[in-house]
This record gives C-alpha cells, sequence and structure tokens, in this order.
C-alpha cells in the first residue's frame, strides 16, 4: 500500500539524517542536536520495525489468527511509544548534565543543522500524513514532532548566535523532551486500553444499551463485550432476548450497532423463557 511505502520512506529519511546529526553534533557542541540524534536513530529504528509490523498486520484470518492480524499494528504503535518514551528520559537526563556543565556551542553549524532537520522531518511528516491505523498514526505524530523539536532547535540557535546563553541549549532539549514524552504517554494509554479489550472511547456503553432495549421485540440485552484489535474496527457479542421473529431483530440490532461504528457481530437471540448461563 501507498502508506506503507511512505513509511519506509519516513524510515529512510529518518536513519541517513540521524547519522548526519551524530557528525554536526560533535563538530557543533550541541547537546541538543546529538540529543536528537540519539533521538532519530530511535525514531527511525521504531519506524523500521513500524514498517514490519504494519506490512505483516495485512495478512488475512487464519488458524492461527481467526481475528486476523491487526494487533501487530498495534504492536508496532507500542513499541514506537515505548522507544519514545525513553528516548525522551535519557534526552533530559543528558540535558541536565550539560546544563550543569555548560560548553561553547558553534551556533552556525547548529542553525545549519536545524534548517536541515525541520526540512527533513517535514518531507516526512507529509509522506505518513495518510493512514488511520494506530502504528501509522503513531509515525506521523513522530515526525510532526520532530518538526516542531527542529523549529525550536532553530529558533534558540539564532537566539544564542546573537545573545550569549550556553544553557539555552540544553533548556531547549528538555523543554522538547518533555513535550514528546507526554505526547508519547497519551498515546501509550490509547494503546494499553486495546491491549486491555477497554469499551474503545467512540463507543458511549449506555447510549448504546439503551437504544437496543428500545428496539421494538427486544425484551432483554445481556452478556454484552465490545473490544476492538486496532482502534478501528470493532467487535461486539451480546445476547438478545425477544418473542419476535429473529431475523428481523437480527436486523434491527445490526443497524443499531452499525449507526455506532460496530460492524462486526455475533448475536444471540434467546427466548423469554430461555435459560442463560451467562445472565443473573
Amino acid at each position: 500500500m501507498k502508506s506503507d511505502k511512505n513509511i519506509l520512506i519516513a524510515f529512510l529519511l529518518n536513519l541517513a539524517f540521524s547519522l548526519f546529526e551524530l557528525i554536526g553534533g560533535a563538530l557543533t557542541g550541541s547537546v541538543a542536536i546529538v540529543s536528537d540524534a540519539f533521538h532519530d536513530l530511535a525514531d527511525a529504528v521504531s519506524i523500521g520495525l513500524s514498517y514490519l509490523l504494519e506490512r505483516k498486520s495485512r495478512k488475512q484470518p487464519d488458524n492461527l489468527y481467526t481475528y486476523g492480524y491487526t494487533r501487530y499494528s498495534v504492536l508496532g504503535s507500542f513499541l514506537t511509544m515505548v522507544i519514545l518514551v525513553v528516548g525522551s528520559i535519557l534526552v533530559v537526563i543528558n540535558a541536565v548534565h550539560r546544563f550543569l556543565n555548560p560548553v561553547t556551542i558553534h551556533y552556525n553549524g547548529m542553525i545549519l543543522f536545524a534548517i536541515v532537520g525541520t526540512l527533513t522531518n517535514l518531507i516526512a511528516a507529509w509522506l505518513t500524513r495518510e493512514g488511520d491505523s494506530l502504528n501509522q498514526k503513531a509515525v506521523n505524530l513522530h515526525m510532526l514532532e520532530d518538526v516542531l523539536g527542529w523549529l525550536v532547535v532553530l529558533t534558540g540557535a539564532i537566539i544564542m548566535r546573537f545573545v550569549n546563553i550556553p544553557i539555552l541549549d540544553p533548556i531547549m532539549s528538555i523543554g522538547v523532551a518533555l513535550f514528546i514524552l507526554l505526547h508519547a504517554l497519551k498515546n501509550l494509554k490509547q494503546i494499553l486500553d486495546i491491549f486491555l479489550e477497554k469499551v474503545p472511547k467512540n463507543v458511549d456503553m449506555p447510549r448504546l444499551l439503551q437504544e437496543l432495549c428500545h428496539i421494538p421485540g427486544v425484551l432483554d440485552v445481556h452478556h454484552v463485550h465490545l473490544r476492538s484489535t486496532d482502534g478501528i474496527h470493532l467487535f461486539a457479542t451480546m445476547h438478545i432476548v425477544t418473542d419476535q421473529e429473529h431475523h428481523h431483530i437480527k436486523d434491527l440490532v445490526r443497524q443499531t450497532l452499525t449507526a455506532h461504528e460496530i460492524t462486526h457481530a455475533t448475536l444471540e437471540l434467546e427466548s423469554p423463557d430461555e435459560y442463560c448461563h451467562h445472565h443473573g
């Protein structure tokens, strides 16, 4: 798919630029650039993994994975976020050390790398803007945050070019790292919610149950379970008690579920006098 190919291009761009940064950071003496080099290298690794896992998630259901392989895409997003969290923490630790022990910064070189970094990540962000999966969104978030990070570095470098404030470099590093960390933790929670099979956030469970119970002919709804395998596809299983013709009730229930973006449903219909082992 086109989105997968763009993730691959983003991986190659980040890998090449991270190596470029390592050299530039050493030459300019900028902890912000060196820190971002390791950050971009971690990005490149995580994006590479995301690319492989995204491709695997396209496989159709089989005897081993009856729900399909979509969770591999979520796994890619999870690994990306974990790497981002760890990387951000390491950047903060390194920046604090440099804050306590400031060094001379080569501002002109820093400005040059910041311009190249902004353009490189802007291209990668544009390439990865498409895609609905959490994995693809995580990659795009990475790229957008890198763009913002380099814009901050560029602004700081220009300021330091005219005003000698060496500690501004580690301060910028800490600011960008904390910004990335907060967003990564937020996305990580969303990913964990999927693995823990929490009711998808876009489904109002009380409202859904109310609508189902108000369907003419539906006497009760119980043993309801909602889950998502990847944050996109929603699955539901439930027991419907009715004294009406089952085929007609199934159609009405599925229409209600579809209105809540639940397109995969397993329905068990029961008669009023039928005993349900899962209810009560």
